[in-house]
This record gives structure tokens, C-alpha cells and sequence, in this order.
């Protein structure tokens, strides 16, 4: 059996071509240092620096932009969908042949622990596969005929557009927009979060090796202020494909506001796990506490607030404290660790700033609360105690704002009526989480929660045709199934006269 030595020497045989030379972009097909100007990733593991990466800026956006265009206008935008089903299908096998690969690489850039980052790789290749069989009727639209017209529908790609990723699970996220708009017949520019990149490179060498043509798939990479910002502002981009804060959300829509683009944005989340006294303890005990703990806490569909009925409050969170004190923080590749480090030290002042803010507020640290011993790279890396807030309000900070990391809020609550009511009173709206054993109130609870998607006694479980999405400051538009197209094409009506209606005249 493999130790963590082994497994971090082999994760650093995949490392070593990223160090060897700067990370190129991808514009039209070849690499592309642009202006020479670099940035550093650095490994949360210790912080030490993996590679140098190109830095991109509104040059090579345009040359980006424009490659994307080309590429739509003269084939990939006319290409039939049974031949994108067909390359499609054979970046899904590439993505399956290197998952190991991507796994490693995501687990050094961005802290996610092994035992998450190898399932995100093969739903990547999942959602390339979802997405090429739909290829072919992507285009499909109604028959709508009339006693004197035959009106009929049809979808037609929109056009390049822009894919905007962010550092949590970056190559699924990436594959979850990417794929359907390459499905639908659009062109992509690509602008990786710069805190996580390289799984980027991956997956943009595994679509030309698949015989993705020159242009189709094009990635910048770069900061929002200069990269982004070019992005959402190029004319030839026609819609923007945005995960990521809810802040970032607003100023990307003004930014595209000048050339009217069309956005689908997945932003924050401070969603509900809500649990009756009726409901199965254990099960829900279980699915809170992976759903906030799991993937870091860096998860937009983290159950971070727990709503717990009165009357089970003490026992369910005197349970959960010891279950989370028994968490174990370690090396993203050691295949026990269920926490691993934290995406960047900014990210881990952001969140243990929230200790000293939840005690001035009243709230109890039940568990965690500072730094953790990470083993490997422990004295510089960004490992930090999985934390449980109990005793707190709904008007807390941390009740209302999202930390984005390992950290639970339990509050405690009535009835019915008060946890719809705290569950709706935050200004997010992506998921809720709910545990009851009483039919009724299960669908009573899911219609009335202000939340794009509702899981009734689960964790979050996709189901890849189901839209995925939120309301309120959590998003705009839905992934999944048709959903995604709706986005990524356009609906056109076409009239055809049976030549039997009266045309009116004028000036006979």
C-alpha cells in the first residue's frame, strides 16, 4: 500500500512539467506567454509556489475573443451535433484516462483532499458525456402551426462566449459550463479563478488532443480586474457564464452592461439544513455535517446555518461537536484526511476572523476556532480547525454572511413557522436542506423556502437533467438538462403562410 510519501512524490512527478516553465494560455489552438508578465500559484499545502503563470489582460482577451469568433463563424457554430457528440465523447474517455492526474494536481493547487478531487474528475468527464449525447437535438424546437401559418422553432448557438470559473473545485466547475455551451455549438473563452489554474491547462490539452478544433476552447489566464474585466466587456463575447461571490456577480453585470450580454450566474450561498424532531436524528446528523465539513466548507451548496427544532437543540448539537471534534485535518493526498488545507492565507484570515466576531456577538465556539495541525508543510500552511458555532441568533454575522469555509452555525428554533422564517431571512437563496418524517410538512417547508433548490431528508445530490441554481443574491438563470441551453442558444421563430389569410392593404 502506497504512503503519503509516495503519493506526494508521484502528485510531484505531475507537478514538475508546471515548474519546468511558465503556464501558457491557449489562444486559437497554441500557447500563448502573451505580454510575458507572470503570476505565481502557490500550493495551500505549505504556500511554497508550484508554477509561474502567464498573466493576461485585455491583449490577450481580444486575441481570445477573436479566435472564438472565427472558429464559431466558419465551423464549430455549423458543425452537426452527432460529430460534437463524437469529440465530446473522446474528451470524456481523456478526462477518465487522466483522472489521477487532474486529481493530483487539483489536490496540490487548491487543498481539496484526494478523497473528493478523484470523484470530481470522473463528473467532469460525466458532464462532457451528459452533454454530448444532447448535442445532436440541442437545436430541436416546437411545431406551433395556425390555421394560416405554420410556425415552427429552432435553437441556434448564440455565439463565443465567456466562461469565468472559480478556485474551489475548478476542473469540474469548469467541465459543468464548458461542456453544455460546447454542446449547443458555441465557442468558449475560459478565464480560470488565479488562485487554482493549472487543472485549466489540463482540461484545454485533453480537448485539442480529442480533436477539438483550433478556437473552439481558448483559455486566458489572468486577475478579474484586468483578464475579467476584458472578458465581460469584449463585444464579441455574447454571454457570460460566471461561478463565484455574489459581489463579483453585480460588477460583472455592469461590465456587460455597454454590450447588452446575457449572464447565468451560480454566487454565494448561506443555505438552511433544517431538522424536526420528528425526522431520522442519525441520517440527518450525518448529511449536515458532510455537506458543510466535506470539500473544505468551500462549497456554494454547503449547509452552513443548522436550524434545529427546540426541543432535540442540546442533543443534536452535543452530537455534532463530537463528531466534528473527530474530524481529521491532514495533507489533501493522504487518503484518511477529511479536511484539508484552505485555498490561500487571505482566505484563512476571512475565515478565522469570524471567532472574535461570533463571541463579541454571544455565540458559543463549541468546537475548532483556530489554526489546525496540518502534519506536512503544517508551520506555513492553511490548515484550520473544523469549527462549530452553537447558541447563535439568525441576525449574527455569522448566521447571515458567507464564510466559505469548515464552519457550521446552529441556531435553534420553534416551529414551523419560525424556521421557515429564519431559513428565508438572509439575503442568499441557492439550497435548503430539510429533515422531517411528516409528508405535509415537507412540502409545505420546500414550497415556502426562498431557495433555487430544495433537498428533502438528503444531502445534496445532483441529478444532472434537474436545473441547478438559485434566487435572490444567489444567482441568475439554471444549469443542468435543457436548462443549459436555454443559455447558451438562442430561440428562433420561423412563420411559413399556407397562402390562405388575407394580407391587409394600404394605399390600393
Amino acid at each position: 500500500m502506497a504512503t503519503l510519501d509516495d503519493t506526494i512524490a508521484l502528485a510531484e512527478k505531475h507537478l514538475a512539467r508546471f515548474r519546468k516553465k511558465v503556464v501558457p494560455h491557449l489562444i486559437d489552438g497554441k500557447p500563448d506567454i502573451g505580454s510575458g508578465e507572470t503570476f505565481e500559484t502557490a500550493s495551500p499545502v505549505d504556500n511554497a509556489p508550484i508554477a509561474n503563470v502567464a498573466r493576461g489582460g485585455a491583449a490577450e482577451i481580444d486575441r481570445a475573443a477573436k479566435a472564438a469568433m472565427k472558429a464559431f463563424r466558419t465551423g464549430w457554430g455549423h458543425t452537426p451535433g452527432d460529430k460534437r457528440r463524437a469529440i465530446l465523447h473522446k474528451i470524456a474517455d481523456a478526462i477518465v484516462a487522466r483522472a489521477d492526474e487532474i486529481a493530483y494536481v487539483e489536490c496540490m493547487d487548491t487543498g481539496q483532499p484526494i478523497r473528493y478531487m478523484a470523484k470530481a474528475a470522473l463528473r467532469g468527464a460525466e458532464n462532457f458525456r451528459f452533454y454530448a449525447d444532447r448535442a445532436p437535438e440541442a437545436n430541436n424546437g416546437l411545431s406551433l402551426p395556425t390555421e394560416t401559418h405554420l410556425n415552427y422553432t429552432i435553437r441556434q448557438p448564440i455565439g463565443p462566449v465567456g466562461v469565468i470559473t472559480p478556485w474551489n473545485t475548478p476542473f469540474m466547475l469548469s467541465t459543468w459550463k464548458i461542456a453544455p455551451a460546447l454542446a449547443a455549438g458555441c465557442t468558449v473563452v475560459h478565464k480560470p479563478a488565479e488562485w487554482s489554474p493549472l487543472t485549466a491547462q489540463l482540461l484545454a490539452e485533453i480537448c485539442l488532443d480529442a480533436g477539438l478544433p483550433a478556437g473552439v476552447l481558448n483559455v486566458v489566464h489572468g486577475f478579474g480586474e484586468d483578464a475579467g474585466k476584458a472578458l465581460t466587456e469584449h463585444p464579441d463575447i455574447k454571454a457570460i457564464g460566471f461561478v463565484g461571490e455574489s459581489a463579483t456577480g453585480s460588477a460583472i453585470m455592469r461590465q456587460g452592461a455597454a454590450t447588452l450580454k446575457r449572464v447565468h450566474f451560480e454566487l454565494g450561498g448561506k443555505n438552511p439544513v433544517i431538522v424536526f424532531a420528528d425526522a431520522d436524528i442519525d441520517r440527518a446528523l450525518d448529511a449536515c455535517l458532510f455537506m458543510i465539513y466535506s470539500l473544505n466548507g468551500e462549497r456554494c451548496t454547503s449547509s452552513s446555518r443548522a436550524l434545529v427544532e427546540a426541543s432535540i437543540y442540546d442533543e443534536f448539537a452535543k452530537r455534532a461537536a463530537e463528531r466534528v471534534k473527530k474530524i481529521k485535518v491532514g495533507h489533501p493526498l493522504d487518503a484518511a484526511t477529511e479536511i484539508g488545507p484552505l485555498i490561500h492565507p487571505r482566505h484563512v484570515e476571512k475565515v478565522l476572523s469570524y471567532v472574535s466576531i461570533a463571541r463579541q456577538a454571544g455565540a458559543t465556539v463549541a468546537v475548532g476556532g483556530g489554526r489546525a495541525d496540518g502534519g506536512k508543510g503544517k508551520a506555513s500552511g492553511n490548515f484550520v480547525e473544523p469549527t462549530l458555532y452553537t447558541h447563535a441568533r439568525n441576525d449574527m454575522q455569522i448566521a447571515q454572511e458567507e464564510i466559505f469555509g469548515p464552519v457550521l452555525t446552529m441556531i435553534p428554533f420553534a416551529d414551523e413557522q419560525e424556521a421557515v422564517a429564519l431559513a428565508n431571512d438572509v439575503r442568499y437563496g441557492l439550497a435548503g436542506y430539510l429533515w422531517t418524517g411528516d409528508v405535509g410538512r415537507a412540502h409545505r417547508m420546500a414550497q415556502a423556502l426562498d431557495a433555487g433548490m430544495i433537498w428533502v431528508n438528503s444531502e445534496n445530490v445532483r441529478h444532472l437533467p434537474a436545473p441547478f441554481g438559485g434566487v435572490k443574491s444567489s444567482g441568475i438563470g439554471r444549469d443542468g438538462g435543457d436548462y443549459s441551453f436555454d443559455f447558451y442558444m438562442e430561440t428562433k421563430n420561423i412563420a411559413i403562410a399556407l397562402d390562405n389569410h388575407k394580407i391587409p392593404k394600404i394605399g390600393a
